[in-house]
């Protein structure tokens, strides 16, 4: 019976609604408005947490760097200035890694030799921005890329500093589109490299490109290319994530010791981890969480004085269908969930409009971050039942107000 009177209810409120089509379209836009700004940043920010999440998990939860100095990322007003230390040396790097054996862990050397280099291969030529990063035997591990096709470097290439590469997706697909590059020649800076390894697609977006870069054995960029100013970088990976801290420090100290510094100095160095990186770029998610939904709720107090307003009037032009309701034996409750019922219909309505386009826009920023497509369910689960006390609590009153009109008094008005 109950469920009867309640679809009841609902089919007379979209009989009074479509009375007055413009104003519940107007106000349900409204309400729409609110969500989709709101259901747009939430979207937004997610994809945006994803594509960070994405991109340094590749790296994994169970990798530092030690470097000369820290990494510079500001993001709003939070974020400092990494301190610069003085160069870690080729010495001091070697020495790190044949003396740090800590619980299976395993450590590798690399620099960056230039972001700005041109490859060449027969006729084709990529743009002057190609990554070119100068790597050990163990770079491939510690860093997340992996062999699609050919062969990683070997200790041996390493040692004889041979003149290979290794060439990242977007620098092969340049070169070389489909045909087979393994065993061919490419030259940097008129020095010619044998191909023997195809890297693994490894996310690029707007955060990252690291699909266009060229890894070259480091003892050959030393020799023929150039060494790094700001010293050699020493990335470790644990063989075990839950030992990462131990890792970190057991790594601290051998590192302290290797460049020779006093208990109570400083570290000469920074240790970034991973995790970190990642947890550095969404501190600030909480607040943009914030902005979104204060945008929302300021425009669905709008909406709900325009509810407001139009359920009253709506009371006003329906008095003699109300008296003529409480004359056959309708009770005041009737009247009141009637009421709740359109209001709620309006407000519903626009809620699902502005989750519909706000998910639409959210993912549409998503895609240019390289991410999938995300429904943020929790906030979809909130935006409805935000709506639902929107329309609630505005046409409470008029509600109310239809509900204790006086039935003779209301068959009489014209």
């Amino acid at each position: 019976m109950r469920r009867l009177q309640i679809l009841e209810n609902i089919r007379i409120a979209i009989d009074a609604l479509m009375t007055q089509k413009l104003r519940a379209i107007l106000t349900a836009s409204v309400i729409a408005i609110g969500i989709m700004a709101m259901m747009g940043m939430l979207t937004s920010v997610r994809s945006l947490e994803q594509a960070v999440t994405d991109n340094f998990s590749s790296l994994g939860a169970n990798t530092f760097t030690i470097q000369s100095r820290g990494m510079n990322i500001q993001i709003g007003r939070r974020g400092s200035r990494p301190k610069t230390h003085p160069p870690i040396t080729w010495d001091q790097a070697n020495d790190f890694v044949n003396r740090f054996q800590y619980n299976g862990a395993t450590s590798s050397l690399s620099y960056r030799v230039t972001g700005a280099m041109e490859v060449k291969h027969g006729s084709k030529a990529t743009d002057p921005n190609v990554l070119v990063w100068a790597i050990d035997e163990n770079y491939l591990q510690t860093s997340g890329y992996s062999i699609n096709e050919g062969r990683g470097f070997t200790r041996q290439d390493i040692s004889d500093s041979r003149p290979i590469v290794l060439l990242g997706k977007d620098v092969y697909e340049k070169l070389f589109g489909t045909d087979e590059a393994i065993d061919t020649s490419i030259s940097m800076r008129g020095q010619r490299y044998r191909v023997v390894g195809i890297l693994n697609p490894k996310g690029s977006s707007s955060i990252f490109s690291g699909d266009n870069a060229v890894l070259i054995p480091i003892t050959r960029a030393r020799a023929s290319l150039t060494s790094p100013s700001s010293g050699y970088s020493i990335n470790v990976m644990t063989g075990n994530g839950a030992n990462l801290d131990a890792t970190v420090s057991e790594a601290t100290a051998v590192m302290r010791a290797i460049r020779k510094q006093h208990p109570r100095e400083e570290s000469s160095f920074n240790i970034t981890r991973s995790d970190a990186l990642s947890s550095m770029l969404l501190e600030n998610k909480n607040q943009l969480y914030i902005a979104a939904i204060a945008v929302s709720l300021i425009t669905l107090l709008v909406a709900a004085i325009n509810l407001l307003n139009i359920m009253l009037v709506s009371v006003r032009q329906r008095t003699r269908e109300i008296g003529t309701r409480k004359a056959i034996g309708a009770k005041q409750r009737h009247i009141v969930l009637q009421f709740l019922t359109e209001a709620a219909l309006v407000s519903q309505l626009g809620g699902v409009m502005g989750i519909i386009f706000g998910i639409i826009i959210g993912n549409s920023v998503g895609s240019q971050l390289g991410t999938t497509f995300t429904v943020p369910w929790d906030w979809v689960i909130f935006a409805v039942s935000i709506t639902f006390v929107t329309g609630v609590l505005s046409g409470l009153y008029p509600a109310v107000k239809a509900a204790r009109l006086d039935p003779i008094e209301s068959l009489r008005y014209e």
